[in-house]
């Protein structure tokens, strides 16, 4: 994009969130707009523009690809003003053309009725959800008592990094996100206005890190209305079970009270039993939910199923797998066609349920409604 396209995405980004009371973005595509979207090739994803009456009416981010197959994940906005005209449709179907055959996850952030109304148009279901907890900052934080034997103090910047990113990688393994952050994530944060390492806790045990948290606060912490974060806690595996975890989160919330902040909030997906119960006893409760959408299985009607992959998309066993009418059938891995070896009816239900096919995943067609 050029630069005047980043200025007037950021701009369509900030009236979405005034019209909607949330962002409509998660952080890391708003770092690549402000510091990657008018460069030129690289490998930081596929930025979409939908333009309107010469101006730029909605915008989509689609990550970059990983080993083929895998899902990528894909966010868009639309402008308040170019709403309920098919722009978020027609942004779907973009994403998912420019995946290029690998599965695509939306996220929605706030779980707006509008986005979840949107998801079924485009025949997505909700599969994850991420909830931001929140809690009071004033009296009732203990204080944290940490493993013997571990020493608290702030990251360096310059010296820490590569270590850091060795321990949130075995920390966040399981994790989609976190766990896959480079150096360059690392370092684009710390561009941030933001950042300030007096708040980014480690915790070493034995000349080694084995923990840490890092904090965030959204606006001038005098200020009305700021919030305190806690961005990030990961604790080693080896040190899981040692209360170490609740010990680095109590001292980010007592250094976030202590700034001047009266309030902090956080994410955590909504199946990280663990983490949840550690907060909740932190006293912290949900206050709102981002939700992530994946294509649903793919459904036609009763036929012989014929079905076409692209050239560089072999289905693999287990993972690609499709139904007729409720006739379920696997997709074999090195074969462009499959037959389920049922009998087609041709009827207008048919027709109209492999049209919603084509849309929603052009690298699938059906044999015996197209030209092939």
């Amino acid at each position: 994009m050029t630069e005047a396209e980043v200025t007037e995405v950021l701009a369509l980004v900030e009236a979405a969130a005034a019209r909607d009371a949330v962002a409509p973005l998660s952080e890391h595509v708003l770092l690549h707009l402000r510091y990657e979207g008018d460069a030129e090739g690289g490998d930081s994803g596929r930025d979409l523009l939908i333009t309107r009456d010469g101006r730029i009416a909605g915008y989509a981010y689609l990550d970059p690809p990983g080993k083929h197959g895998q899902p990528r994940t894909g966010e868009l906005v639309v402008h308040p003003d170019y709403r309920h005209h098919g722009l978020g449709l027609e942004l779907v179907r973009a994403l998912v053309a420019a995946a290029d055959g690998d599965p695509v996850r939306l996220w929605a952030h706030g779980d707006l009725p509008a986005a979840a109304m949107l998801a079924r148009a485009a025949g997505f279901e909700r599969f994850r959800a991420l909830w931001q907890m929140r809690r009071p900052l004033g009296p009732g934080l203990d204080q944290p008592a940490f493993p013997a034997g571990t020493t608290l103090r702030s990251f360096r910047p310059g010296q820490d990094e590569d270590e850091w990113l060795g321990l949130n990688a075995r920390a966040f393994a399981k994790h989609p996100e976190q766990g896959a952050w480079t150096r360059h994530d690392l370092e684009l944060r710390e561009q941030e206005p933001w950042f300030d390492p007096a708040g980014f806790f480690i915790a070493d045990r034995d000349g080694a890190m084995a923990g840490f948290h890092w904090t965030k606060v959204h606006g001038p912490a005098d200020a009305p209305g700021s919030i305190g974060e806690v961005y990030v806690v990961g604790v080693d595996p080896g040190e899981q079970g040692t209360g170490l975890g609740r010990a680095l989160t109590l001292a980010g919330l007592r250094y976030l009270r202590d700034r001047g902040l009266a309030e902090v909030m956080l994410y955590v997906d909504e199946d990280n039993a663990p983490a949840i119960r550690l907060y909740e006893g932190l006293g912290f409760t949900r206050a709102a939910t981002d939700a992530m959408y994946r294509p649903r299985e793919l459904v036609a009607p009763d036929a012989e199923r014929l079905v076409e992959f692209r050239r560089r998309q072999p289905p693999v066993a287990g993972r690609y797998r499709g139904q007729h009418l409720g006739v379920e059938f696997d997709l074999i891995e090195g074969d462009e066609v499959v037959n389920t070896q049922i009998q087609l009816l041709r009827n207008r239900a048919h027709l109209r349920r492999c049209l919603r096919l084509r849309l929603l995943a052009p690298h699938v067609t059906c044999r015996h409604c197209s030209s092939a």
